[in-house]
């Protein structure tokens, strides 16, 4: 059996060593299945933080992809979840072969990875990141030995409490997106599997009632799907900014900037508490390419794109007007 290997961008196919094949029947006889998990008052885990060490906690977790996803509920119980692990230098973290016990992020401290029997060295982590994560995800030995190279302190999670929490968060999401995704018409041409890619890149976020969710004249980060609430669309004139457009649950905006790669051309207020998904740049051109003609014809009907604008979305629908034809 191969297991693949995720490192600065690059695929190690490392083979798992066969001593292991023999080992008692372990947590990887373990399931987990957020479907038929309603309890979410089920046993937490929690460890008692001072406001110094949560605070220091939320700093190394902030760039986590893992937990990009996650709403603020979520994050908490993470935080809560945590414990800390001091370590010396040449510690061994995690060993190949070995049963996945903890997930880590690294707060402090150099460590490098290794794999193989010759114990090649793959990866240093320098005071950053997070590492674990492959083997309580995916129920399989540990993929490396991490050896601490200098003292070092580390946050960790339990197997159980990690994967209730992220693959539940996960199925909750992609089920959620996926009603929202279904309601959205220019996505109607996207088959099962794209949109469920496309769930699985939403990242969940809110704004209060008033609150700016974009600028116009601002360089565009991504585009907005309505979950809950409703949207005002204004555009800035002499007389000050007027309203142009109310969007409700199941609509869009943003996309404008990112087919035109021009600055925003108009703002977004919540008009109530908003609750939205957010797909962002390098998203969007990765999974909606195949609905791009649909976007531009929506946009005909925006009536506050300038003239080489309006000129670009012309030829592109004149294109692929011919292309059908």
């Amino acid at each position: 059996m191969m297991l693949s290997i995720l490192c600065c961008g690059k695929i190690s196919k490392e083979p798992l060593v066969n001593r292991y094949a023999s080992r008692r029947k372990s947590v990887f006889a373990e399931t987990y299945d957020p479907e038929a998990d309603d309890d979410d008052d089920g046993a937490r885990a929690i460890f008692p933080k001072t406001d110094e060490q949560r605070a220091r906690l939320c700093d190394s977790v902030k760039n986590i992809l893992l937990f990009r996803s996650l709403d603020k509920e979520q994050m908490n119980e993470v935080l809560d979840a945590m414990f800390e692990k001091k370590v010396k230098a040449k510690d061994y973290i995690i060993k190949q072969g070995d049963d996945g016990d903890n997930f880590y992020v690294i707060e402090s401290g150099i460590y490098k990875a290794y794999v193989g029997e010759d114990q090649k060295h793959i990866h240093t982590y320098d005071n950053s990141g997070s590492f674990g994560e492959l083997a309580l995800l995916y129920n399989m030995p540990r993929a490396a030995t991490i050896q601490a190279e200098t003292d070092g302190q580390l946050w960790a999670m339990d197997r159980q409490t990690f994967r209730r929490i992220l693959l539940k968060s996960a199925f909750r999401k992609r089920k959620m997106y996926e009603a929202l995704l279904d309601a959205v018409p220019m996505l109607k041409t996207l088959q099962s599997y794209e949109r469920m890619n496309l769930a699985d890149a939403l990242i969940p976020k809110t704004f209060a009632k008033g609150e700016r969710i974009i600028k116009q004249g601002d360089a565009a980060d991504g585009m907005y799907f309505i979950e809950e609430g409703k949207v005002s669309i204004r555009i800035q004139q002499d007389a000050g900014e007027v309203e142009i457009s109310n969007l409700e649950k199941g609509q869009y905006f943003g996309e404008l900037a990112l087919v035109t790669h021009r600055p925003r051309a108009a703002s977004a207020y919540a008009v109530d508490n908003v609750k939205v998904a957010f797909l962002q740049t390098d998203c969007f051109e990765r999974l909606l390419g195949k609905v791009l003609d649909v976007m531009l014809r929506g946009m005909k009907h925006y009536r506050y794109v300038d003239q080489s604008v309006w000129k670009m979305i012309l030829e592109a629908c004149r294109e692929e007007n011919s292309q059908v034809r």
